[in-house]
């Protein structure tokens, strides 16, 4: 065996196995290097915009809820302004009612009062009439007359 010949014939299979390599493997090992690359860029940018919509989320968020916050504080400012009045409405309300009530029940009183006064006046006068009838027949009585009238002579 000739050192020369296995030296060309190596080499010729290596050159052989190069291009061969460079024709037929190296073409589909690059794409998928290629195509592995701008997976991890596109991964990578999409990673950057993530994080980068996420910041704007969460500020936006904060922002939202210093809104709800500043609306719910003014709505429940409202709301006790608006409890205040009712109250004061119903106190209103309650006062006028109350007056109204005592007024009738003043009006209710003196309404009773005066029929007790007019029933006492009528007892009174049927007292006085009874009283003066009964005076009247003393004194229409006769004898009494003829008694009284011997009383003054008596003294005189």
């Amino acid at each position: 065996m000739n050192f020369n010949a296995t030296l060309i014939g190596q080499s010729i299979t290596f050159i052989f196995f190069v291009w061969f390599c460079m024709k037929f493997v190296w073409p589909p090992i690059m794409n998928a290097l290629e195509t592995r690359k701008k997976q991890i860029a596109d991964g990578l940018a999409a990673a950057d915009r993530g994080r980068h919509e996420l910041e704007l989320a969460a500020k936006k968020a904060g922002d939202n809820m210093r809104d709800a916050k500043a609306q719910a504080a003014e709505v429940i400012a409202l709301a006790e302004k608006r409890a205040a009045q009712i109250i004061e409405e119903a106190k209103t309300a309650a006062k006028e009612e109350g007056d109204r009530q005592l007024a009738a029940a003043q009006a209710n009183i003196e309404q009773e009062a005066n029929r007790a006064r007019e029933s006492l006046r009528e007892q009174v006068a049927a007292l006085a009439v009874a009283g003066a009838e009964k005076i009247l027949r003393r004194e229409v009585n006769a004898q009494t007359h003829a008694d009284l009238l011997g009383q003054l002579k008596a003294e005189l």
